[in-house]
């Protein structure tokens, strides 16, 4: 069983981190001014997206839960562990960020530029390649 839920944790982390790469990228877009024909359908693509990945976020949550239930103790004995609850937690708060910036774009209300998105679009694979490297290598002190 403890496999399944793994497997699945992962599958369902591909699929957030999907929405966490191109929610972003589309921002970008839908900031540039010369883009204003397609603001419409962006608002319309940003909220199905949104939503999508916040049901990746919450099933990888979800099946993660179960993977730490299913082994608790090797979990809590480690160091890398509570490392990468501190990074998904900045990745739980960057999604939710990303929400309030759908808004702000639904309302035409955005204030940034596509070049602060471009580089707010690389947060996710900077959290990612830590979450990773904890995860596989298993760092501890």
């Amino acid at each position: 069983m403890y496999e399944w839920m793994k497997a699945l944790h992962i599958i369902f982390m591909v699929t957030w981190f999907a929405g966490l790469f191109y929610l972003p990228r589309l921002f970008v877009y839908h900031a540039m001014p010369e883009n204003k024909a397609s603001f419409e359908l962006f608002k319309i693509m940003e909220r199905r997206l949104y939503i999508m990945m916040t049901l990746g976020a919450v099933l990888t949550a979800i099946f993660g839960t179960l993977v730490f239930l299913i082994n608790s103790n090797y979990y809590l004995s480690s160091f890398w562990f509570p490392a990468k609850l501190v990074l998904v937690s900045t990745l739980i708060a960057y999604h939710i960020w990303c929400r309030q910036l759908v808004i702000a774009f639904r309302e035409e209300k955005n204030q940034h530029s596509h070049r602060w998105y471009r580089y707010f679009n690389e947060a996710p694979s900077l959290l990612l390649i830590g979450i990773v490297i904890l995860v596989v290598v298993k760092i501890n002190i």
